[in-house]
């Protein structure tokens, strides 16, 4: 039986080391482009009253200057809004679920 040599266990081990780090950035950046826009016709964006533009809208429980970066419910790194699973939604905007960032 061959004795392995130090090289080769350095290498094993480098190996084992950078992998799961490897992983993590694929896995990380996979994520941050997997969220397609919200569309428009989306019923849930329908029943919210969302819009692309805060300043546009019309709805009556509006408050000047809220929209979604301002929102409990936006991720910013991502676009996500916890509302609208699966989907980004346009920093700018704004929906009649709307609530003050803590």
């Amino acid at each position: 039986m061959k004795t392995p040599s130090r090289r080769r266990f350095l290498q094993i081990s480098a190996l084992a080391v950078a992998a799961p780090l490897a992983a993590r950035l694929v896995v990380s950046d996979a994520h941050a482009q997997a969220l397609p826009k919200l569309p428009l016709d989306n019923p849930q964006a329908k029943a919210l009253g969302y819009i692309e533009d805060a300043s546009k809208t019309t709805h009556a429980s509006f408050k000047p200057g809220s929209n979604c970066t301002n929102c409990q419910f936006f991720t910013a790194a991502t676009g996500a809004c916890t509302l609208f699973a699966g989907f980004s939604v346009a920093p700018k905007g704004w929906c009649a679920a709307w609530a003050k960032k803590a």
